[in-house]
C-alpha cells in the first residue's frame, strides 16, 4: 500500500464505532491512511469496520483466554511499535481510554510520532472509576500532540491539568457513526421485533469494577422492575466475557419477559436502544448514544467520566445497588413527565455529527496537507 501519512489504531469495538467516521474522513480527504488492529474484540471490530466499508490493515490478534492488562499493554507496544517501524507513518490517531490505546500511544511516543488522540479530556475523578481506563485517559494525555475534546467541559478538564496546547472541542465522533447507522433502514431479529413492539428496557454491563458482585446487583434490580411492572420487558445484551455474563444469564436464563443475548451488530444494538423506554447500562457509549437519540439513561456506576449528561438531566447515576436502580427505573417508567425531561436533555450534548471532518480538517492543516 502507499506509505501512510497516518496510522489509526484500534483494538475494541467501542474504539471501531468512534474512529470510523475520523477514517472514513481521511479516506474522502485523500490521506493515505494504514488501520492497525490489536485484535481485541476482533469479530466485533470486524462487524462495525464494514459496515463503513473500512478494512484492517494489520491485526496483532493478541486476544489471549484469560488475558490480563499487563498482557495487553505489553504485546500492544510490542505489536504496534513493530507496525510504526515498518509503515513509519508522520502521526497516529488513537480513541479513547483503552489498554489498546495506551500501549499504542507508548509505543508512537517512543518513537517520536506524533499523537491525536480522539475523545480526550474525560475525567471521573477517581484513578479507580472506571479502572483502568481513567488512568489510561490521563496518561495518553501528558504524550499526546492533538487533544480532540468532545465537549468543553473534557478541554476544561485537560488545562486543569495544565493541557492547554493542541486542544479542540469538537464533538464526539459517536455522533457521527450513530447519523450514519440510522440513515440505514434497520431490521431486527424476529424474536427482538416482536419483543420490541411492547414497551421493553434495554440493558448492558460488563464493568471491570462490577465483577465482583455488582453485575449481580444490577441484574436484581432489573428482576425487580419486572416484578414490579408486568408488562415491561427486559433485551439484557451482555459481554463476550463469561464474568460479565454469567451472572446475567443465572437471572434471566427462565424468565418469561427478557431476552439475554451476546453482543448486537451495532445497527441493531441503535435500533433497539432507539425504540426501548429506557436504557440501564455502565457503558460509556449508551451514556453518550441514549441522550442523543432520546432515551433515558441510567448508569450503573459510582462516577462517570462523562457528567455532560447527568448535568443536563438526560442520564441518573445510581451505582450498582438493585434498590436503587430498582427505585430510580420505576420513577422514571411510571412518570410520564419524568421521562419525557430526560429524553428532551440530551439530543444537542455531544455534538452536530461533524466530529470527523473537524478532526480531519486540524490534522491536515497541522500536517501541511491541506491545498
Amino acid at each position: 500500500m502507499t506509505t501512510p501519512i497516518i496510522a489509526v489504531l484500534l483494538g475494541t469495538r467501542p474504539e471501531a464505532v468512534k474512529l470510523a467516521p475520523v477514517i472514513c474522513a481521511l479516506h474522502c480527504a485523500g490521506v493515505p491512511t494504514a488501520v492497525f488492529s490489536t485484535g481485541q474484540h476482533r469479530d466485533m471490530v470486524t462487524e462495525v469496520l464494514d459496515q463503513f466499508e473500512i478494512r484492517v490493515d494489520e491485526d496483532l490478534a493478541l486476544m489471549r483466554a484469560g488475558q490480563t492488562l499487563d498482557h495487553v499493554i505489553a504485546a500492544a507496544i510490542a505489536g504496534i511499535g513493530d507496525l510504526l517501524d515498518e509503515y513509519r507513518p508522520r502521526a497516529v490517531l488513537v480513541q479513547g481510554d483503552t489498554s489498546s490505546a495506551l500501549g499504542s500511544s507508548l509505543a508512537a511516543f517512543h518513537r517520536g510520532v506524533p499523537i491525536g488522540h480522539v475523545e480526550a479530556g474525560l475525567r471521573s475523578g477517581d484513578l479507580r472509576l472506571p479502572f483502568p481506563e481513567e488512568m489510561n485517559r490521563r496518561a495518553i494525555a501528558v504524550v499526546a500532540r492533538w487533544h480532540f475534546a468532545p465537549t468543553a467541559t473534557a478541554a476544561a478538564n485537560l488545562a486543569a491539568e495544565g493541557v492547554r496546547d493542541g486542544v479542540h472541542v469538537v464533538g464526539n465522533t459517536v455522533v457521527d457513526a450513530l447519523q450514519t447507522m440510522m440513515a440505514r433502514t434497520g431490521h431486527l431479529p424476529d424474536d427482538l421485533a416482536e419483543l420490541a413492539s411492547r414497551p421493553f428496557i434495554l440493558a448492558t454491563a460488563h464493568r471491570r469494577e462490577s465483577w465482583e458482585g455488582g453485575i449481580s446487583e444490577i441484574a436484581r434490580g432489573l428482576a425487580g422492575v419486572l416484578a414490579a411492572l408486568p408488562d415491561l420487558s427486559l433485551v439484557f445484551v451482555t459481554h463476550p466475557n463469561p464474568v460479565a455474563r454469567a451472572p446475567v444469564e443465572a437471572r434471566f436464563k427462565d424468565h418469561p419477559r427478557a431476552i439475554v443475548t451476546g453482543p448486537l451488530p451495532y445497527r441493531v444494538f441503535l435500533e433497539l436502544l432507539s425504540k426501548c423506554e429506557l436504557a440501564i447500562s455502565d457503558s460509556g457509549g449508551v451514556q453518550e448514544e441514549g441522550p442523543t437519540l432520546g432515551v433515558p439513561v441510567i448508569v450503573t456506576r459510582e462516577a462517570t467520566e462523562r457528567p455532560e449528561g447527568v448535568r443536563a438531566g438526560a442520564v441518573r447515576v445510581v451505582g450498582t445497588s438493585a434498590d436503587r436502580i430498582r427505585e430510580s427505573a420505576i420513577e422514571i417508567l411510571q412518570n410520564p413527565d419524568v421521562s419525557a425531561a430526560m429524553r428532551r436533555a440530551g439530543d444537542a450534548i455531544y455534538g452536530d455529527g461533524a466530529a470527523a471532518s473537524r478532526i480531519v480538517a486540524i490534522l491536515s492543516t497541522d500536517l501541511g496537507l491541506s491545498s
